[in-house]
């Protein structure tokens, strides 16, 4: 006998919305540990209470943010298309079945007009907070990385700007590095570039860089070798379960490691019991070993292959002598201390009558007259000194 499924759409069945939502749904476990009576006392400044049209209550508008952001649901229109349709989400926000959603341009206005522009910062705080009061955070051993966000731009609206370079943090403590060797090699001193007081973030110069005139903020970001597309990035620090500890948005084209002081003092400023920090190669630079090295705590990097020639020596194939702050090559020849360049970058140079007959020149890289310049960074050793943590047991666990 054929048991075709009769259709039901129509059935009129007696129920509430709190029996159709799963006990182990994820919006029950979130609803059960969150409290918003402090987002009430926080934002009842932000509404008149005897004129005007009825309010929507903010923490509905506030929920509905946070279901897009759990969910990766990609837009706001997107998400209250969702909630008319989805039954534990208008459980979470508290509406009924037949209740008229708020609409997605409320949402907007509030977040851009209404609210007060840190309390995003403010909720994602009080979370931590929780979390941390029940034991769940361990921000001994954190993890920082960064992942692009498609904007909404189109990558053929955009115009060629003159743009400011931004000053890096450690700019004027290399100066100052980089001026007392040049002195003992009786160099003249390298003069600080121009810039602006008042404006710390101003650097050395201009760049040229492709600004989109639909979203200016965002940043051209090159997506393998054809693909380009403007973007952000969220650069994100968490902890071994999984808690986002701290963030910092940019623009596509930021490098890792320019955005990582920023983030990195927004998360040990929180969290001073953090111990190890682990990275991926994009922030393996001598400034971030050093500052970490510099705090007490252990930066984990991760091994990047070489990239010069293979047909050759390599760099750890030059002995260093520091007493004499020299390099000795695999030939005997020595390499001195020239000088030492404004960006930190130590050269070391052979004597051109000691080297032009060497049968090794080709190995080594020589010029035509026979002299080998070997550069090395004014802050070497705190790379040299990551390198060995990787291969502690601790750093190959992490």
């Amino acid at each position: 006998m054929e048991g075709w499924k009769k259709d039901s759409r129509k059935e009129v069945v007696i129920t509430d919305i709190e029996m159709l939502v799963p006990a182990e749904h994820l919006l029950r476990k979130i609803e059960k540990v969150m409290d918003y009576e402090w987002l009430y006392e926080k934002l009842e400044g932000y509404y008149c209470h005897d004129k005007g049209r009825p309010g929507i209550d903010p923490v509905v508008l506030i929920k509905m943010v946070l279901l897009q952001h759990l969910y990766g649901i990609p837009s706001l229109r997107q998400t209250w298309r969702e909630i008319q349709v989805n039954v534990a989400y208008r459980w979470f926000l508290g509406y009924g079945l037949l209740e008229q959603i708020p609409h997605f341009a409320t949402v907007s206005y509030a977040f851009c007009k209404r609210f007060p522009p840190e309390l995003s910062e403010e909720i994602f705080a009080h979370i931590l907070t929780k979390a941390l009061n029940n034991r769940m955070v361990e921000p001994s051993e954190i993890f920082i990385d960064g992942t692009h966000i498609k904007a909404s731009a189109n990558k053929k609206k955009y115009q060629k700007e003159q743009v400011a370079k931004t000053a890096k943090v450690y700019a004027r403590q290399l100066l100052e590095e980089v001026n007392a060797e040049r002195a003992a090699l009786g160099k003249p001193p390298v003069e600080e570039e121009d810039s602006d007081d008042d404006d710390p973030t101003s650097g050395e110069g201009t760049a040229e860089q492709t600004v989109s005139t639909t979203d200016p903020e965002c940043g051209m970001f090159v997506k393998g070798e054809h693909e380009r597309q403007f973007a952000y990035e969220a650069h994100t620090a968490c902890d071994r379960n999984g808690f986002v500890l701290g963030v910092e948005i940019t623009a596509g084209n930021v490098h890792d490691s320019v955005a990582w002081d920023a983030l990195y003092s927004q998360v040990t400023a929180r969290f001073p019991q953090v111990e190890f920090v682990t990275m991926d190669a994009g922030y393996k630079t001598p400034w971030i070993a050093k500052r970490i090295l510099d705090d007490g705590r252990v930066p984990i990097l991760p091994y990047t292959r070489y990239k010069g020639k293979k047909d050759g020596y390599k760099p750890w194939d030059y002995e260093y002598d520091a007493a004499n702050d020299q390099y000795i090559c695999p030939q005997g020849g020595v390499l001195r201390h020239t000088t030492t360049s404004r960006d930190g970058k130590r050269s070391y140079r052979s004597t051109p009558k000691d080297c032009k007959d060497c049968p090794c020149k080709a190995l080594c890289g020589a010029n035509e007259k026979g002299q080998k310049l070997l550069t090395t960074h004014i802050w070497q050793e705190y790379l040299e000194l990551v390198e060995q943590l990787r291969k502690t047991e601790r750093g190959k666990e992490l």
